[in-house]
């Protein structure tokens, strides 16, 4: 939660929604996203007093993400990062990539 102030303000382009889990639910990171002008997309603690509405389709596309990344990481080189350069890294991601979307 504390990084991603920093993240977002490193990005090339402002995100339309930040999609998050309920870990970051903080004011903080909140007072973040709106800074950046972006909808986020994060379900608020069952403690948090005001529950605020998040977009509830969008929340659910996030686990397809999760999952594609999972079945990245089933590749052993990728998971543990075997190549030593962004170049050699980028390259496996795209053709585990195109390996997934062929399945």
């Amino acid at each position: 939660c504390t990084v991603l102030p920093e993240l977002l303000a490193a990005l090339p382009e402002k995100p339309g929604a930040v999609v998050a889990d309920k870990a970051y639910d903080t004011n903080a990171v909140l007072a973040a996203v709106a800074g950046q002008h972006a909808q986020a997309v994060i379900p608020p603690k069952a403690n948090r007093i005001d529950q605020r509405a998040y977009d509830e389709n969008l929340y659910a596309d996030r686990n397809k993400v999760e999952r594609f990344f999972g079945r990245l990481k089933e590749a052993r080189g990728f998971a543990i990062r075997y190549e030593k350069t962004a170049t050699c890294f980028l390259a496996g991601a795209h053709l585990l990539a195109a390996l997934d979307w062929l399945r």
